[in-house]
């Protein structure tokens, strides 16, 4: 008689070690569940964040973005006698220019037109310099930043707001581009000690036609600054320089 009762017993205690692990289980699932809520609000919270500070940053005037010329470290703009104008070379053929990074020069004759123009590139759809230089022939500011300022996350997003600012490649005035400029590029020469910034323009001298000749021109700058842009595009429009009707 006792059998059925043991049994039994064994019943019970197998049934509450089912439910146990059942509960264990809930627990389990319940802590996973809460995990998983949590990472996905930081996410969330952390995308509506760059969200935000993208959006307030393209909100705010052209030089209200990244430092301002003196806290950028920017230097006063150089210039030098340019040469090169409608002097074409081979497409695919390297040109070694001099400067770093070059204002002006021999270049390939293929341009930039269309599509193809971006307001801010880096380096995996970076143009080759010799077709970047066209496009300072015919006008356009070029912003060139090295690996620094490549990798540093708050930079690239001030350098993003700026080139926004310059939404048309059929408007003339908006005729600017930010480019990389990388290492390979200037065969081992860098910028000026402690500059990552370099603004460029291929100018007439002051007017087309200009008597004295053409100019490279040249503004470096520590950091992104979107004061020192809008100075020097003021300075130096697109119309002075030797193409300014061309894309």
């Amino acid at each position: 008689m006792a059998k059925p009762k043991k049994d039994s017993d064994r019943r019970a205690v197998i049934e509450e070690m089912r439910r146990e692990q059942q509960r264990k289980d809930r627990r389990r699932t319940a802590a996973v569940l809460i995990a998983a809520v949590a990472v996905g609000a930081v996410i969330i919270g952390f995308a509506v964040v760059q969200y935000m500070s993208a959006a307030e940053k393209e909100g705010r005037d052209l030089a209200a973005i990244g430092a301002s010329v003196s806290t950028a470290g920017c230097q006063d703009v150089v210039t030098k006698p340019a040469e090169g104008n409608n002097d074409h070379r081979e497409e695919g053929v390297k040109i070694l220019y001099p400067d770093v990074p070059p204002a002006a020069g021999p270049h390939w004759g293929q341009f930039l037109m269309g599509s193809q123009i971006r307001k801010l590139y880096t380096s995996e759809d970076r143009p080759p310099v010799e077709r970047l230089i066209h496009s300072l022939e015919h006008g356009h500011t070029i912003l060139w930043y090295d690996d620094t300022i490549a990798e540093d996350d708050e930079a690239m997003s001030d350098l993003r707001a700026i080139a926004k600012k310059f939404p048309s490649n059929s408007d003339m005035n908006d005729k600017f581009i930010a480019a990389p400029w990388t290492e390979r590029d200037g065969n081992g020469k860098e910028f000026p000690d402690g500059t990552h910034v370099a603004l460029t323009h291929w100018s007439m001298g002051g007017t087309n036609g200009n008597p004295d000749g053409q100019l490279s021109v040249w503004q470096y700058c520590e950091g992104v600054s979107g004061e020192a842009v809008e100075q020097f595009m003021d300075d130096y429009p697109y119309s002075d320089s030797p193409e300014p009707t061309a894309p």
